[in-house]
């Protein structure tokens, strides 16, 4: 079967990948409410009311109930997010790991480069989530994004090295491989396909699509921007390990500043937002184009996704049009 989809449009392709979606997702669903209890003992639903009990009462949450939340937030990023783009590419095309671009090496200075994208731009990421945050959300809302927040609380408490290294690999590893082959690797590629005379335009609907789906609406426009830059390592490289990478330090370094805070080695709960000057993400905003500016300049024009029939600039002055 491995092939079939590629002879029909983008179009196509796409409404066969949303399927795909949907039908992981309620196997996702089904295993939560008929399989997982039989397993664990436990619904989502006492889950939750273990964990707000637990806040409440301001205890620590029960280790066993944390590692079974835990363990639906993993199988829920492999069944839902990796399970869909790996069937898709197996079935639509000869070479999967070619479309979505995996077979290509990592090296030295591509990778720099794709760090510094993501960690360059961070001023300029808070920047805007201040001017987020700052939107007239209903309190319903926001006591919906507390709620969210004090899950995250929970899942990122780490006394020990062990339990960093856990959430390294649940937070930021799984995700990064996951939702960088659902995005960039199908969706992005296939708004592109779609769209081929604006490919930026693609990249932006990519990166809203990214944000509306994790349905954190005070933080949609900074995570826009984040989907954002991931969308541009990986149309400017080529390599969805790039990609990747990038979204790895993303996570990684957040889950690793909590648990310096915890450990009481920094002082600054990297959890609480902190003002930052319009001159910082500003000269954040010149610097994270200039290091996307050297990797346009440092991939050949044969390694680039989709790009090697097309000029940087012109794909620049072509969003819009």
């Amino acid at each position: 079967m491995t092939g079939r989809l590629k002879q029909y449009p983008p179009s196509l392709q796409f409404a066969a990948f949303m399927a795909l979606f949907l039908i992981c997702g309620m196997l996702y669903f089904i295993f939560l409410v008929a399989i997982f209890p039989l397993i664990s003992g436990y619904s989502l639903l006492s889950l939750q009311q273990a964990l707000t009990d637990a806040q409440a009462s301001s205890q620590s949450i029960s280790p066993k109930v944390l590692g079974y939340l835990k363990l639906t937030q993993f199988l829920y990023t492999l069944i839902v997010y990796l399970l869909p783009p790996v069937i898709f590419a197996w079935l639509s095309f000869d070479r999967p790991a070619s479309w979505l671009r995996i077979d290509r090496k990592l090296h030295f200075l591509p990778v720099i480069l794709s760090l510094l994208i993501m960690l360059l731009a961070l001023p300029l990421v808070s920047y805007i989530a201040e001017w987020n945050h700052s939107w007239p959300f209903s309190p319903a809302l926001r006591e919906a994004e507390k709620q969210t927040e004090a899950l995250t609380r929970v899942l990122l408490i780490m006394p020990d090295v062990s339990s960093l290294l856990i959430n390294l690999i649940m937070i930021a590893v799984i995700p990064a491989i996951a939702e960088e082959f659902f995005f960039r690797g199908v969706v992005q590629q296939l708004f592109i396909r779609m769209m081929p005379k604006v490919p930026w335009l693609a990249i932006v609907i990519t990166a809203i699509c990214f944000s509306a789906i994790h349905m954190q609406w005070m933080d949609f426009v900074p995570r826009v921007l984040l989907g954002f830059l991931l969308g541009t390592i990986y149309y400017l490289s080529g390599n969805l390990w790039l990609s990747i990478v990038g979204h790895f330090l993303n996570n990684g370094l957040q889950v690793l500043l909590v648990y310096l805070y915890q450990i009481k080695v920094i002082k600054t709960d990297p959890m609480e937002a902190e003002a930052t000057q319009w001159y910082l993400a500003l000269g954040s905003l010149v610097l994270t184009i200039t290091a996307a500016w050297l990797l346009y300049k440092k991939t050949p024009p044969a390694e680039r996704s989709l790009t090697s029939s097309h000029n940087f600039e012109d794909n620049i002055d072509s969003i819009g049009k």
